[in-house]
């Protein structure tokens, strides 16, 4: 199984690493629980939605690699016997179809066509994600069932004001498996390829890059301590990243 965290990596905070955590030793859907998992973290270099700022790539890239390095350390102190590896690299594409078929055709693995990739999103992605206006010039969903064929998405919870309760992102889940998005070109089963898990709990400290950016111009180092791994805060601040908004 090959996991894909996607995203900006603006930087790499204590939320990815609780995304990747729990995808790699609780998914209760893995084929084989006990063979080798495989995770990406792929910077995405042209977001549908976000211009690139306001860390250089090269910064995130080096990030992302300290931020790799803690995180398999994390994994193996809980679970000594995981065997279990991390891949970092950048793709151009904003689209998940796209990288879909990018990384099978990669040839950075092998059987890549016949294993499976498992996306880690954010409730607020899977909304992109489903999203007819990202798919012109036809603008319905069907080019999704190269994702769903083969692949699914493990979708983090967002509770709040914006995207609404767990119950509400359940029921929009179960929009596509009860039809109601076969008019956009939404398949029934793709529902089943969707598995909304757990995000912060209540009384959790909230993660974020912006507050991220708010503690480095504070100079709080404890605070950023929180929200990012100690060798990714070390270089943020030997970096003088975040400092003004560029």
């Amino acid at each position: 199984t090959l996991y894909i965290l996607d995203s900006s990596f603006n930087p790499p905070t204590l939320a990815h690493l609780r995304i990747c955590t729990t995808a790699l030793l609780q998914d209760s859907k893995a084929k084989s629980p006990d063979s080798q998992k495989r995770l990406l973290l792929l910077l995405a270099t042209q977001n549908a939605d976000k211009a690139p700022k306001p860390a250089g790539f090269e910064q995130r890239l080096s990030m992302m690699c300290l931020f790799a390095q803690g995180l398999l350390q994390r994994v193996e102190e809980q679970a000594p016997e995981s065997n279990i590896s991390i891949d970092v690299a950048v793709s151009k594409l904003p689209l998940f179809v796209d990288k879909v078929k990018e990384i099978e055709n990669s040839g950075a693995y092998e059987n890549a066509k016949e294993m499976e990739q498992v996306h880690l999103i954010g409730f607020d992605t899977l909304t992109r994600l489903l999203d007819t206006k990202y798919y012109p010039p036809d603008h319905t969903l069907k080019s999704l069932e190269t994702l769903f064929r083969r692949h699914r998405v493990r979708v983090t919870a967002r509770t709040d004001d914006q995207w609404g309760s767990r119950e509400e992102q359940d029921a929009y889940v179960r929009e596509l498996a009860e039809g109601r998005r076969l008019g956009e070109g939404g398949e029934r089963e793709w529902a089943e390829k969707i598995e909304l898990v757990e995000g912060r709990k209540e009384g959790e400290e909230i993660v974020s890059s912006t507050k991220v950016r708010e503690a480095v111009k504070s100079g709080d180092r404890e605070a950023l301590e929180k929200l990012v791994l100690q060798d990714v805060a070390n270089w943020i601040f030997n970096e003088g990243l975040y400092k003004e908004d560029g």
